[in-house]
């Protein structure tokens, strides 16, 4: 199904640009994943909407936005309290603009995460669980391309401390070539938590920041993709919340 553009009202920030893409009633699995960009490309970038159609033929309802730099047209992100108020009013919207089947008249299953620096907001989000008094808590993360340590040596902050604190099941899909930190590394940053946080790390052979392969590999790049739209959509599915 083609997505449906729509707005995110202001309140306190300005009014983003959004979109959603419903799933098909018979295939729809009742899960809607909040979707947000990385630091460099809005919302109709094509990893975004590629992702966001192939997520929802497979079942999950997919809601993505812009945060508000990007809607002023600014190349620098606004700062982590921005970003983090700007993921929440477009949760709060995706309620209304994909609810899910509901389930004893819960709310909708939601999923939060994102490409790159959208993937790092939800998990700051998903690390402050009073942050979700007036939405539905997620019942999952999903992180595409974890940025973990940018390759410009310039200070970023700390990127690893509240991945630590998660409670909230967490998937990150990493790249073998990620020069923002292999799988590897994501792993070894979150070794020593204790208690160990529900973080699953997907490896992508061969994959980039964004999962694009090597040409000399001689695998296709669609089925690489593809193979990870699968799993991923499997990971949600595991993760609904059951019929009652």
């Amino acid at each position: 199904m083609s997505p449906v553009a729509f707005e995110i009202p202001g309140g306190a920030g300005p009014t983003l640009a959004a979109a959603v893409y419903p799933a098909q009633q018979a295939t729809a699995l009742g899960a809607v994943f909040v979707f947000a960009h990385g630091a460099g490309a809005g919302h109709l970038h094509p990893f975004m909407t590629n992702y966001a159609s192939a997520l929802c033929a497979r079942g999950v309802s997919v809601v993505t936005f812009n945060f508000p730099y990007m809607e002023k047209r600014r190349k620098t992100p606004d700062r982590a309290p921005v970003l983090e108020d700007a993921f929440r009013r477009a949760v709060a919207a995706a309620v209304k603009q994909a609810p899910g089947p509901g389930h004893a008249g819960s709310s909708p299953d939601i999923f939060i995460g994102g490409k790159s620096m959208g993937g790092r907001i939800a998990t700051h989000l998903g690390a402050s669980p009073d942050r979700w008094s007036d939405t539905p808590p997620p019942r999952g993360i999903i992180a595409f391309g974890y940025p973990l340590a940018p390759p410009r040596s310039r200070k970023t902050g700390d990127r690893v401390t509240h991945l630590k604190a998660l409670t909230v099941p967490t998937l990150i899909v990493q790249g073998t070539r990620d020069p923002f930190g292999g799988p590897d590394e994501v792993r070894e940053a979150i070794a020593d938590a204790s208690p160990a946080p529900p973080i699953t790390v997907l490896p992508v052979a061969g994959g980039d920041h964004s999962f694009a392969i090597l040409k000399s590999s001689g695998r296709d790049q669609a089925a690489v993709h593809a193979t990870i739209q699968d799993q991923v959509v499997a990971w949600i599915r595991a993760r609904l919340i059951p019929d009652p």
